[in-house]
């Protein structure tokens, strides 16, 4: 079936264990000879949504679509759908021209694992995120809090009650126009967006501190309990919402994740390339589906559906 699409089998481990975290689903590309086959795993295996990405699904589904459950499949499925697009895509240029690689995997005799494999596996994981939302994330989240309550005003430095005048809105604002014509053009999903690439769960973390919305608002946003998820609601519309969501699934991985790419790759002119064509991706599939989005819901055609 991958043949068909342009991608070698052997890819497909790789995109499985890729559901997990994206880091070792780049590293296990190792195990295809083929070079060509190899990159194109490497640049494709991130579509796939990690256990980072996660959090941004439930968030988005808890804030705009009343948690339903097709939003999580959507996911999925789109991140399936854009490793068979862009094998397509990427088939169809110089670099990557020829046929996959037969695929013959020769597999070893499998056994249920031990007990103290599975505990052993559970805390080298669990203690690998304590360590990341310890460190990272916990220092970024402190600079958007701090940039977020900072600001000018009337020539002083000073804390500031409305967020809108600070210094994280002024920077967002900077970026902001480039996300107008993906429907999220407000300085705060812009801001959660570039976070994303320090680590995905910043998206969330990054709502959290502007909007207060608690981890455990994910876990119970039946409820309806959080005036956070009705403020981040007022950012968006639903149909922004899920541009949003697709961007931020198919776009350039988290920092670690580009690591294993740099270190997989061995060439920064190729991961400059990886990661260029995901922000590229990402950001096309966006505009079509908001424009499209829009054209389909009655706002006429405009200059942005015709790009």
């Amino acid at each position: 079936i991958f043949r068909k699409f342009g991608l070698s089998g052997k890819s497909f481990i790789p995109m499985l264990i890729g559901s997990g975290c994206s880091v070792p689903g780049i590293m296990a590309s190792r195990t295809i000879e083929n070079d060509h086959d190899r990159k194109m795993t490497i640049i494709t295996t991130s579509f796939i949504p990690c256990g980072a990405k996660m959090p941004i699904v439930g968030l988005i589904a808890g804030a705009m679509f009343d948690g339903a459950w097709w939003v999580a499949p959507v996911a999925y499925f789109a991140g399936v759908a854009s490793v068979v697009i862009s094998g397509i895509i990427l088939k169809k240029t110089r670099m990557f021209a020829g046929q996959p690689a037969p695929f013959v995997m020769e597999l070893p005799a499998y056994h249920p694992p031990s007990v103290g494999n599975v505990l052993r596996s559970m805390w080298e994981r669990g203690w690998s995120f304590i360590k990341r939302a310890g460190t990272v994330i916990l220092l970024a989240s402190i600079v958007i809090w701090f940039l977020s309550n900072f600001g000018v005003v009337n020539g002083t430095f000073s804390m500031v009650e409305d967020m809108d005048l600070s210094i994280l809105a002024a920077l967002g604002g900077l970026i902001a126009p480039i996300f107008t014509p993906l429907g999220f053009g407000t300085w705060q999903p812009a801001v959660a967006t570039v976070m994303g690439l320090v680590a995905k769960e910043e998206v969330v973390g990054v709502f959290g501190v502007l909007f207060g919305v608690a981890g455990d608002a994910l876990a119970m946003v039946d409820e309806g309990a959080f005036e956070g998820l009705s403020a981040i609601a007022a950012h968006f519309t639903p149909l922004s919402a899920f541009s949003f969501l697709l961007f931020n699934l198919l776009c350039a991985p988290c920092f670690a994740a580009m690591g294993a790419i740099r270190r997989e790759m061995n060439s920064a002119k190729w991961t400059w390339f990886a990661i260029g064509y995901l922000c590229m991706f990402a950001y096309t599939n966006s505009l079509i589906v908001y424009q499209f989005g829009l054209l389909f819901t009655g706002a006429g055609f405009t200059v942005a559906t015709a790009v």
